[in-house]
C-alpha cells in the first residue's frame, strides 16, 4: 500500500510540477535535447551501446555531484580498469560538464522520470551490475525495482540537508521502507549518519568517510589558464588584484558591487570578478552592474586572439560554466556565495585547493561539515552581514601575509582531508559482483 500510495501520487506531483521543469529546462538550455531519454526512450545506436555489456549505473544531479561521479568512476577503473559505467544526470548544466570529461566506453544520458513503467523499461535495458546514488538521489521506484532484481545499491558521498531532512521525517512511513533497500551508505559525517539512523537506517550499513569533494578538489589545479594570460584576457592590467564573488546568488552581487566601489577608491588595481550560480541570472547580474553605474564585460565575449582595451572596465561578469576555478586560482581574494542573502552555501573545498583566503557568509547549512573542518583549522573566515564582509575584505586587502596564512592553511585542510573516494571504491568493490 506504501508503494501504491507514492506511485498514484508522483503523476500528479509531476504533472503539476512540469511547467516549471520545463521553463527552467529552456531557460538552461537542453529544452529538447534529450528529453526522450527522461521516459526511457533512445535512439536505436544509443540502445544498442546500452544493451551490448553490462554498466554500473551511477545517477548525479549537480555540477558538484557530477565531479564526485567522474572522480569515482576514475577511480573504480583504476582498481578495475575494464569497468564501464553509465552516468544520468538531470540537468542540462551537468549534462555538459559530463559531456566534456566522460570516458569514450561510458555512456551519458538524462534521468528517467521515477515511475513504474519507465524504471523497468530502463532496467531492462541497462541490467546494471550496480547502482550508485550520489549525495541525496533516493528515488524510491528506482532503488526498489533495482533491489528486485538483485542489484547493489551505494549511496555515496551521502548527505541529508536541513531542508530535506524534515520532509524525510514526515514520510517516514515510506523513507524508512526505502532506506532498507539500500545496502550501503556512505556518508560526509556524522550530522548525516545519525539523521539516517532516525530516518530508520541500518546503522551497521554506514560509513562516515568525509566528503568526497575533497577529492575532486585536489584534481581540480589541472589545465588551468595561467593567471597572466587570464588578466590579458579578461582586459585587465597585469597589475590588477582580483576580489572574486564565487557561486552567488541574488542580492551578493548588490553587496559586492557596493564593497568594490569603496575598495577600488583606495586600491586602483583593485577589479571584481562575478561568477553567478546560474548563468541564466548573467542578464539581471549585468544590469545590476550598470545600476552601479560600473563599466564591466562579459567572459563569453573574451575568446582567444580578441582584441581588448585594458583602460576602463571594474567589473568582468563571468557568464560560463565550468570557468569558476582559473578565477579561483587567479584571486586575491575569493568569497564563495550563497551564503549571505541566501542559505546553504557553496562548495569551498574548491576554493581552497589554490591556496587562497576564502570568506563565507553566516548561512553555510548543506556544508556543516565542511565549513567545521575550515574553521578549526582557521582556513576560512566567516562574516556576519555585510559590514563584515567589507572588513573582512580590507583587512585581508592590505595584509599579505594574512591572505597567504589562510590560503595555506585552506589548502592544508584539503590534503588532510582526501581520500573519500578511494575509501568509498574499496567498500563498494566489496559489495558483490561488481566491475
Amino acid at each position: 500500500m506504501i508503494w501504491l500510495f507514492y506511485n498514484c501520487l508522483f503523476p500528479i506531483v509531476y504533472l503539476l510540477m512540469l511547467p516549471r521543469f520545463l521553463i527552467r529546462m529552456r531557460r538552461r538550455g537542453g529544452y529538447c535535447r534529450g528529453f526522450l531519454q527522461r521516459f526511457g526512450i533512445y535512439e536505436p545506436a544509443l540502445l544498442a551501446r546500452l544493451q551490448a555489456r553490462r554498466r554500473t549505473w551511477i545517477h548525479a544531479v549537480s555540477v558538484g555531484e557530477i565531479f564526485v561521479a567522474l572522480q569515482f568512476m576514475e577511480a573504480v577503473r583504476t582498481r578495475r580498469p575494464g569497468a564501464a559505467f553509465v552516468l544520468t544526470t538531470n540537468t542540462s548544466t551537468g549534462h555538459a560538464i559530463a559531456e566534456k570529461q566522460i570516458g569514450p566506453e561510458d555512456l551519458l544520458l538524462y534521468f528517467p522520470i521515477d515511475f513504474p513503467p519507465v524504471m523497468r523499461r530502463i532496467l531492462n535495458r541497462l541490467n546494471p551490475l550496480a547502482l550508485v546514488l550520489v549525495e541525496s538521489e533516493l528515488w524510491p521506484n528506482l532503488v526498489r525495482q533495482s533491489k528486485r532484481r538483485g542489484i547493489p545499491v551505494m549511496l555515496l558521498n551521502g548527505r541529508l540537508s536541513d531542508r530535506s531532512y524534515p520532509r524525510y521525517r514526515k514520510i517516514r512511513f515510506l523513507t524508512r521502507r526505502l532506506l532498507a533497500l539500500i545496502d550501503l551508505f556512505c556518508v560526509q559525517g556524522e550530522e548525516e549518519r545519525r539523521r539516517l539512523i532516525d530516518l530508520g537506517a541500518d546503522a551497521a550499513r554506514i560509513r562516515v568517510m568525509g566528503s568526497a569533494k575533497y577529492d575532486v578538489a585536489a584534481a581540480a589545479p589541472n589545465g588551468l589558464i595561467p593567471a597572466a594570460a587570464l588578466l590579458k584576457r579578461a582586459g585587465f592590467s597585469a597589475q590588477a588584484r582580483l576580489l572574486v564573488g564565487g557561486s552567488t546568488w541574488p542580492g551578493e552581487e548588490t553587496v559586492l558591487l557596493a564593497l568594490h566601489q569603496k575598495l577600488r577608491a583606495s586600491q586602483p588595481e583593485a577589479r571584481l570578478v562575478l561568477v553567478p550560480r546560474h548563468m541564466e541570472r548573467a542578464g539581471a547580474v549585468a544590469a545590476e552592474i550598470e545600476k552601479n553605474g560600473l563599466a564591466f564585460r562579459r567572459w563569453s565575449a573574451m575568446g582567444y586572439g580578441t582584441a581588448v582595451s585594458q583602460a576602463a572596465e571594474d567589473v568582468l561578469l563571468v557568464d560560463t560554466t565550468g570557468d569558476l576555478k582559473h578565477f579561483y586560482a587567479a584571486a586575491d581574494v575569493i568569497f564563495v556565495g550563497k551564503s549571505l542573502t541566501s542559505h546553504g552555501g557553496q562548495n569551498i573545498i574548491e576554493a581552497a585547493v589554490f591556496a587562497k583566503p576564502i570568506i563565507v557568509g553566516p548561512f553555510m547549512e548543506n556544508f556543516r561539515a565542511v565549513i567545521a573542518d575550515f574553521l578549526t583549522a582557521r582556513a576560512v573566515i566567516q562574516i556576519r552581514d555585510p559590514a563584515d564582509l567589507e572588513q573582512a575584505v580590507t583587512d585581508l586587502w592590505t595584509h599579505e601575509e594574512k591572505r597567504r596564512g589562510y590560503g595555506e592553511r585552506a589548502r592544508q585542510v584539503v590534503q588532510e582531508k582526501a581520500g573519500a573516494i578511494r575509501a568509498s571504491v574499496d567498500l563498494f568493490l566489496a559489495l558483490g559482483d561488481n566491475p
